[in-house]
Parts: structure tokens; C-alpha cells; sequence
């Protein structure tokens, strides 16, 4: 029996055994669903456990359990290849929009609905099912690499223990990539991988000025006003451009190759449809140069999430307020470091504070780092041809706008990443009624048994 043979007898029971798994309400960011969490890794190690896997462990962090697997190959020299993936998932809230109950899930035609559907569980399950159909399409007893699952419990609220779980079984997972399976494609019939995601970094800055607020007719005009202060610097961050204006913001920015920006713009990108989904925004923005998918992809950005200060209730109040405030995050790429750009923000500030305004900058966490594959690197080219083989056409490429702990896995394990994924966009990811759909589920199962094939020999 081939592959796609072996995948499609297989069908319905990998159907209902990824619904037994998503009914299990594993919800990291809830305390209430602490015990569904560890229920979901004890359900996830059993499975495994019951499909062959020789190795299958649970490994419990400060937080919440993840579960690790590994299948070694029968040769000992064989490239190790890490896959990555997480069991827990989002709140379910507003419960009234769900058309079903998020944690019952039901096949809707071709479509399966439930939370954890597309984010991640069935992103992680595929996995399971291609690596028996490699096997049983080959007849072997190990699989042509060491296959190692990291499927963590704490993505979904942050992974705060993560990179610590990370460090501590460095040993156990080592390797010579990392395969990440919690993205997204461009389209069902527009396959892609993902090669990127932005990193991020946070700020909140305060500018004080009197030590009360003053009547404006006796006082304006003639004293420092913090908001006017406020409203200076924050228009100050971008130039004429829409660059950033941070000094040294762009100088570790890996930049884009004439080769990416060319399969970027292979993508049937519909601007008009884009902003429509944007919030009916009237019109395409920011940096100069670049494209509306490059912007949102691969270019840094400086963002102002809100400002505040003085009065803002019903009615007038002449004063001048004592106090502004202003959150501002930047999206980061390829070659920034957070703490970087961070130490860079609060000396720009403190440059452009007026006299007699006090400026505070506070900083909430260390960030998340960005995350970057070439396209050009064996393994992603590996990847690239096991997805082709099994979509039986061109696969281009993307980049994602969103952070996760991609980075961490790189720099702990020094491995190279490699996006196989067979999510869309339209799955309703964190919002009511997520779905996945199951051809595109077993379309990944089939690249992920061809995957094992083309790594062999791409990593050696």
C-alpha cells in the first residue's frame, strides 16, 4: 500500500481519535482548566504510546505539562529532526456565537469544528498519521530520520517556562532541525510555508509635568503641556517615509531577497479584499518602498496602541493636565534583537523630552524574538518538495505578522527551522466556530510522510 492508500483507509479513525482529543477543554490560560490540560498530555502520551512510539514522555514544567515522543531511525547516523507543536488552547468565550459546543467537535461536509481544531491539535495529529504511513507504505520499522515530538501546554499563555524546558533537555533534543507545525497557508488551493515571524517588544511611556493640573487660562501657554509633549514625540516616531526613526532601528534587519519579494508577489493577493477584512480600512499605509504583504511580513513597524491623559469625560475642562500616557509596541524581524530596540526607545525618548517634562518609559516583559528561515536552506527546500509532492503543484512562500516561541527553539536547540503547516486563515483561530479542514489535514499527513524522506537526505 502507498501513502495516500494508507492515509485514506485511515481516515475515520484519525477523525475520531483527533475528536476525542479536541473534546478534552485544555485551556492554559484559565486556572479553572489546569487538570484538562495535564488530562489532554496524558491522552496525547497514551496515543502515542498505542501507535509504536518507543519513547514517550511527559515532562512537567513550573506550569503546565508538555509531552515529548521520539522514534529513533534505524540508522544511528541518521539526521534527528525536532517537531514542534502545542496540546493546550484559547478561551472559548463568547460562547453564544459558537454554532456547536467548542469542546464536542463535529464534522460539518469536509469541515471539523471545535477549539483546537486548526490551533493546534490537528496540526499536531497529522504528524502522528504520516509517520505510520511512511512506514507502512515503506514496510520499515523506523522511519529514515530520528523523529523527536515537543508538543508543548503553555503556548496559548505565553510559554512562559518553555525556553527553561528547553535548556533543561537540550540533550534529549537535539537535533538538526526543527519542524514547526503551527502556521498557516495561503490558501487551500494556493499551498505555502511559512519562512518568518515577527518578533516583538512593548512600552508604556509616561510624561509628567506640574504637580497638578493648572487652569488653562491662567497657566496655558506658559508651562510645559505634557499631552501637547506627548503628541510631539509620538508624531516624531515615524518620518516622512513611515520609517521608523530610532537610530540603528533597521541596521540588524536581515533584509528581503530579490528571490522572496518575487514569490511574494506570485501570491493572488486581492488589496481591495485585504483591506475590506482590515477593518474596511480606506486605504493601503506604511513604509515606503514596499508592498502591503512585505509590510505586514517582513519590514519592522513601530505601532502607538493608545494615548490618554487630561480630560476626557463629558463636558469641557479647561486645564492643563499634569500627566499624559502612551502604549507603543514594535513588530520586529529577521536580525532585531528586543532588548535592543527597547534601551534604543527609552534613549530616544529621553532625547526629545522638553524642559520641565519628566519622562518615564516602563517596559512589560523581555519581548518575543523573530523567527527567520531562508528559503534557500536544504532543509526548507526539502520541505518544499515533500509539500509539492503532495499538493501536486507550486509551493510558494509567506511569512506570518505574529509571534510565538519559534525563536526560542532555534537558539536553544541551534537548529534551523522549517514551517509545515496546512492551516488557513479563514479557520477562525482564537474566535468562535475554529475549524480545520480535514483534506487539508491528511494532505498534511501525506507531506509529513514524505518529509521524513527528503530530510534524510538534506541534513546529512
Amino acid at each position: 500500500m502507498d501513502v495516500v492508500g494508507y492515509i485514506r483507509g485511515e481516515r475515520d479513525r484519525f477523525i475520531a481519535d483527533l475528536k476525542e482529543w479536541l473534546a478534552i477543554p485544555s485551556i492554559s490560560g484559565d486556572p479553572a482548566h489546569v487538570g484538562d490540560v495535564r488530562r489532554s498530555a496524558g491522552w496525547l502520551a497514551d496515543h502515542l504510546r498505542g501507535q509504536g512510539w518507543p519513547t514517550v514522555e511527559i515532562w512537567d514544567t513550573p506550569g503546565l505539562p508538555a509531552v515529548f515522543a521520539e522514534w529513533p531511525a534505524a540508522d544511528p547516523d541518521a539526521p534527528s529532526v525536532v517537531v514542534y507543536g502545542h496540546h493546550d488552547v484559547q478561551p472559548v468565550e463568547p460562547l453564544d456565537e459558537w454554532v456547536t459546543d467548542p469542546f464536542a467537535p463535529v464534522e460539518d461536509g469536509d469541515r471539523l469544528i471545535g477549539r483546537g481544531a486548526s490551533d493546534d491539535k490537528g496540526q499536531v495529529f497529522f504528524h502522528t498519521l504520516g509517520l505510520r504511513a511512511l512506514l507502512a507504505a515503506t514496510g520499515a520499522q523506523a522511519p529514515p530520520v530520528t523523529v523527536k515530538l515537543l508538543v508543548e501546554g503553555e503556548e496559548e499563555s505565553g510559554s512562559l517556562h518553555f525556553a527553561d524546558l528547553l535548556r533543561e533537555r537540550r540533550d534529549r533534543l537535539a537535533c538538526d532541525a526543527v519542524v514547526i507545525s503551527d502556521t498557516t497557508m495561503w490558501a487551500a488551493d494556493v499551498p505555502s510555508m511559512c519562512t518568518g515571524m515577527r518578533g516583538l517588544t512593548e512600552a508604556e511611556v509616561t510624561l509628567r509635568g506640574p504637580a497638578t493640573d493648572l487652569h488653562s487660562g491662567s497657566f496655558g501657554g506658559a508651562v510645559p503641556n505634557p499631552l501637547h509633549a506627548m503628541a510631539a514625540l509620538l508624531a516624531g516616531l515615524h518620518d516622512a517615509d513611515e520609517r521608523v526613526t530610532l537610530p540603528g532601528f533597521y541596521d540588524d534587519v536581515v533584509p528581503l531577497t530579490a528571490d522572496e519579494r518575487a514569490l511574494f508577489a506570485k501570491l493572488p493577493f486581492d488589496e481591495a479584499e485585504w483591506l475590506r477584512t482590515a477593518g474596511n480600512s480606506r486605504a493601503a499605509h506604511g513604509e515606503r518602498g514596499y508592498t502591503t504583504l512585505e509590510r505586514v511580513w517582513a519590514r519592522p513597524t513601530a505601532e502607538i496602541n493608545g494615548m490618554w491623559g487630561g480630560h476626557t469625560g463629558a463636558g469641557g475642562k479647561t486645564i492643563v493636565p499634569r500627566e499624559a500616557h502612551a502604549k507603543i509596541s514594535f513588530r520586529l524581524v529577521a536580525g532585531q534583537d528586543p532588548a535592543k530596540v527597547r534601551e534604543s526607545f527609552r534613549a530616544w525618548v529621553a532625547e526629545r523630552v522638553p524642559p520641565g517634562v519628566e519622562a518615564e518609559v516602563r517596559v512589560p516583559g523581555g519581548g518575543v524574538r523573530p523567527c527567520f528561515s531562508p528559503i534557500d536552506s536544504p532543509g526548507v527546500l526539502a520541505a518544499r518538495r515533500a509539500m509539492e509532492r503532495a499538493f501536486g503543484r507550486e509551493v510558494l512562500f509567506t511569512r506570518e505578522g505574529g509571534s510565538g516561541p519559534e525563536a526560542d527553539l532555534a537558539d536553544v536547540l541551534a537548529a534551523p527551522l522549517i514551517f509545515v503547516a496546512v492551516g488557513l486563515d479563514d479557520d477562525r483561530i482564537h474566535a468562535p466556530n475554529e475549524k480545520v479542514e480535514i483534506p487539508l489535514l491528511l494532505k498534511g499527513a501525506e507531506a509529513a510522510a514524505y518529509l521524513w524522506e527528503e530530510l534524510a537526505g538534506a541534513l546529512r
